[in-house]
């Protein structure tokens, strides 16, 4: 019997065993989007050796198949932020992990990967703070829209609405308010006003 592949307990941890997307997401939304500190203690218990190590440099021949690709990318986008929640540490992962995606979109691994998995890719991007890469997150999650069976639709739609919402945020300021006091930058008089409104920090 062949050995399992090195990611694959990361994977069937972040997305479950359903088959559908929408089965997937009904899930695994709280452990995704939500914000539970036992969640967070259990995944840095289980992975918090492989999220340092990919933090590190390390981890790179996992971008040479399309789902190791993606587990690398979850290593530096997704567990830092639940490992490190509200710290610096958080978007430690976010250049990298950049640079993975727009390497691999370039070599098309996303199509080999299921819908709901390509989220996560196209969610690297809408984490970013630059205008370009909003743009393109905004493209592949209507592409993904588009894409998507009609009993799915609204599940695809909820995730096209956060991507332009996260563009909106990046061509108003140029970065993401809600991060400025963990990260030590000082917010201008309009990003504090705008922290205060309903749903500006996702």
């Amino acid at each position: 019997m062949a050995a399992e592949a090195p990611w694959q307990a990361l994977l069937d941890w972040w997305f479950g065993s359903a088959p559908r997307a929408g089965e997937v997401a009904a899930q695994r939304s709280s452990l995704w989007f939500g914000k539970n500190a036992c969640e967070d203690l259990a995944s840095d218990e289980r992975f918090g050796g492989l999220a340092r190590q990919a933090l590190a440099g390390g981890l790179a021949d996992w971008a040479g198949a399309a789902p190791g690709w993606l587990a690398l990318i979850l290593l530096l986008d997704q567990l830092p932020r639940m490992i490190f929640r509200d710290s610096p540490r958080a978007y430690a992962g976010d250049p990298r992990a950049q640079d993975l995606v727009r390497q691999g979109l370039a070599a098309g691994l996303d199509r080999q990967l299921r819908s709901i998995e390509r989220v996560f890719v196209y969610l690297v991007l809408e984490h970013a703070e630059d205008l370009a890469s909003q743009d393109q997150a905004v493209a592949c999650f209507r592409q993904l829209r588009a894409q998507a069976a009609v009993d799915e639709q609204t599940l695809f739609d909820g995730y096209l609405d956060f991507a332009e919402r996260h563009r909106a945020v990046i061509a108003r300021f140029g970065r993401f308010p809600h991060r400025n006091a963990i990260l030590g930058r000082e917010s201008s008089a309009e990003e504090t006003a705008f922290l205060k409104e309903p749903g500006s920090r996702f």
